[in-house]
This record gives structure tokens, C-alpha cells and sequence, in this order.
């Protein structure tokens, strides 16, 4: 398996926008459902996004409904995190993550190790 890379990241003041990108091996990016995560300090981790790649569906944290949003790029094969009206509690290093279809598709509010394939990370900073 091939670590998916995250990038992207970076310092923002509060109420801007970023956008995360994570590209994935083409092995994975066909046969896995794809997920972001993140982990602030002191913190669980816990699940940003996911996509249901088997009908399209995609799924997000109830603290990011609304201002985060998922896309793709199957031509790069790049799942993309749009982060708008950014806050100082999403603060956290973002990692994206995948999980093989065979093993079926779990909720996002799931453990977050269901998911076997991680980037490193890549950390966000929000000031107020």
C-alpha cells in the first residue's frame, strides 16, 4: 500500500478558507472509500468527511456541516477537502485516510482506525 499524501495546509486567520488535498495511489483511490480526519492536541480524532465512492454519498462531522466540503479529481486521483469559514476549533492536523470496499463501508462516526490507510498529516492553524 501506498501512503497517501496530504498538502495544502497552513495558517489561516479566522473566517478564511483553505483547501486540502490528498492524492492517493490509483490502486486505492478505485477500490477504497476515502475519508479525512482530524486530531487537535489533547484530542480524539475524529472524522471530517467521508465518501461512499460505491453511490457518491458523502458524509460530514456534525462540527463541519455547512462549511466543509468534499470533491474529487478522479484524472489526478485527489480527494479534496474545501474548508471555508474556518474557525479556531478546527485547529488540528488533517490526515486523509482510506479503507479497502471489501471490508464494507462503516459510519464516519465510527472508529476512526476501521480506515487502514493513512497519510502523515498535515496541520492546520486557525487564528482568531
Amino acid at each position: 500500500q501506498v501512503r497517501p499524501v496530504e498538502s495544502g495546509g497552513g495558517s489561516v486567520l479566522a473566517g478564511e478558507s483553505l483547501t486540502l488535498s490528498c492524492e492517493f495511489s490509483k490502486y486505492i483511490y478505485n477500490n477504497y472509500y476515502m475519508a479525512w480526519f482530524r486530531q487537535a492536541p489533547r484530542k480524539e480524532r475524529e472524522g471530517v468527511a467521508a465518501i461512499n465512492t460505491d453511490d457518491g454519498s458523502v458524509y460530514y462531522g456534525d462540527s463541519v456541516k455547512g462549511r466543509f466540503a468534499v470533491s474529487q479529481d478522479n484524472a489526478k486521483n485527489t480527494l479534496y477537502l474545501q474548508m471555508a469559514n474556518l474557525k479556531p476549533d478546527d485547529t488540528a492536523m488533517y490526515y486523509c485516510a482510506a479503507r479497502q470496499k471489501t471490508l464494507g463501508w462503516v459510519r464516519l462516526d465510527a472508529d476512526p482506525y476501521e480506515y487502514h490507510v493513512w497519510g502523515r498529516g498535515i496541520q492546520v492553524t486557525v487564528s482568531s
